[in-house]
């Protein structure tokens, strides 16, 4: 193997800015569902056989645990190192963080069980504080429900996507560890509000999505993720010139790997909305099925067999 190459692949970058913090919400999230799991016995055997899915189930707990995994890997493991020498690492980098561990930490609906993973006095006055702060005439609460609006968090994390991949920012956050770090802290924290709308993750300050609109909402990201990833695999010369002044590895030389995080970015980056709008499809026709069919009264009157206009 290339020494560049085995010494880039041996690189882990053992951060404690973002090892600390990925522990203890691990060791938080973790305590507090095996608290309330253990309070909740009882009444989770009795639905057992109910498509309930409470905040115990097992799915939650692997769920938040996965997403803080990818977003170690991610920023600590030779992914950051590879994403300083080829493109198409930075795009997988930056999807790991945008498309898939936010959804996989908000699945898991992890704000009251974190709180429930602190001890009592502190929860206490955590959960009294997050009560005053959100109660539904709040000022606080009436603001982060307007800055927070679907329209508005689609909108920024656009910006964000297209912003951070203007050469001049790209450049600089490969250049500079600070403006690296922006980059990627923007990504992630724009992501987790585009995707708290989808799953409807607490704290829950906007009126619920349906599930077509969380369907239209997903889906909405589609074309300018799709977008930008057509420009970079199409495009005949090398955009983010920084990568014309590192060493190549593997032979793969700047355009071609620029057309490969493009391709990265357009398809895989892309498909990850169109499985969720799929999954979201599955779970609306499900719960449409599970609903009980009308009386037979309901649906064979005249009057309901008659169609509207049709009316003599």
């Amino acid at each position: 193997m290339d020494p560049i190459a085995r010494a880039v692949l041996q690189s882990w970058n053992w951060r404690l800015e973002v090892i600390l913090p990925l522990l203890f919400l691990g060791y938080l999230y973790t305590a507090g569902w095996w608290r309330l799991r253990q309070r909740t016995a009882d009444t989770r055997r009795a639905r057992q056989t109910t498509h309930h899915q409470p905040l115990t189930a097992i799915w939650r707990l692997v769920s938040y645990l996965t997403g803080l995994v990818i977003v170690a890997l991610s920023l600590l493991s030779p992914i950051d190192s590879l994403g300083q020498q080829l493109f198409f690492m930075h795009m997988i980098q930056h999807l790991l963080l945008i498309m898939i561990a936010p959804p996989l930490l908000l699945l898991a609906n992890p704000m009251p069980v974190l709180l429930w993973g602190l001890p009592d006095k502190w929860r206490l006055k955590a959960g009294h504080a997050i009560g005053h702060v959100l109660h539904r005439d709040s000022q606080f609460r009436h603001v982060l429900r307007t800055v927070t609006a679907p329209g508005i968090i689609w909108l920024v994390w656009v910006i964000a996507l297209f912003g951070w991949h203007d050469p001049a920012m790209y450049n600089a956050a490969l250049r500079y560890e600070f403006v690296h770090d922006l980059e990627h802290l923007s990504f992630f924290i724009a992501s987790m509000l585009f995707w708290w709308h989808v799953t409807g993750a607490g704290p829950r300050v906007h009126k619920q999505f349906g599930y077509v609109g969380r369907i239209a909402f997903v889906l909405a990201a589609v074309p300018p993720n799709m977008a930008l990833g057509v420009w970079l695999a199409f495009n005949n010369t090398v955009i983010y010139s920084y990568y014309e002044a590192v060493p190549r590895l593997w032979g793969i030389d700047p355009l071609t790997d620029q057309r490969i995080g493009g391709v990265i970015m357009w398809i895989p980056g892309s498909m990850m909305f169109l499985l969720a709008a799929l999954i979201l499809t599955a779970q609306y026709l499900g719960s449409e099925a599970g609903k009980p069919p009308l009386p037979v009264t309901e649906w064979t009157s005249e009057d309901k067999l008659i169609a509207p206009g049709m009316e003599k």
